[in-house]
């Protein structure tokens, strides 16, 4: 198979040119760079498709190879109407662009610009711990500390043994609170309310108070 030079430099020239367009500010340069690359993008097929051949219907008589191949050809009338669709879609834009601003450039964002121009160094996050602010205890307090370094009973030999313990005691607590509550309330139902919503007095202190 002979390569046709002729197409590969006009096919490298389109690209050269589609791909330099396409890094302009301009929408309208953008659009002419996707339709150059675009048609390189159908040489490009056209020169891998192979010789020319017979239409690809068969015939007796005919051999295999003797024919074109139909798939190349398929490839291109695809990308061409790919290609229609999206410089519809970008003549829209332009369109757009240029009935609100009266001009085709894309414009820089102003939070893409600060995010750029910021510093990547975060002093919240970057910045070194002068101490350990974990509630679990490090290597060298387990080995130095019985408990592993938690301040609790020596006989907690692990960091695990005594927030068990803290929480035992946590748990305790609130049931003695609990209790406690418990039994104020209970102590205000037998007392009953007195006149005007106050507690009635004892008996005794009623007997004191004639007396």
């Amino acid at each position: 198979m002979s390569v046709n030079i002729t197409l590969l430099v006009i096919m490298g020239v389109l690209f050269a040119c589609g791909i330099y367009l396409l890094t302009e500010r301009s929408l309208t340069r953008v659009l002419l760079g996707i339709v150059l690359m675009g048609n390189a993008v159908n040489l490009l097929i056209l020169a891998m498709a192979g010789p020319p051949g017979k239409a690809p219907m068969v015939t007796d008589g005919v051999a295999a190879e003797d024919y074109s191949d139909p798939l190349p050809q398929a490839l291109i009338l695809t990308a061409i109407v790919i290609t229609f669709a999206v410089t519809a879609f970008m003549l829209g834009i332009i369109y757009r662009s240029w009935w609100l601003s009266r001009k085709d450039d894309v414009q820089d964002d102003d939070e893409d610009r600060r995010v750029g121009q910021a510093v990547a160094w975060d002093a919240e996050d970057d910045a070194d711990l002068p101490t350990e602010t974990s509630e679990f205890a490090t290597a060298a307090e387990v080995a130095a500390d019985d408990d592993g370094g938690l301040g609790e009973d020596p006989s907690c030999t692990t960091p695990a043994g005594a927030l068990a313990k803290r929480a035992a005691e946590r748990r305790a607590s609130e049931a003695h609170a609990g209790a406690l509550a418990e039994a104020i309330r209970e102590l205000q139902e037998r007392r009953g309310p007195g006149p005007g919503g106050a507690a009635e007095p004892d008996a005794e202190n009623k007997e004191g108070g004639t007396q």
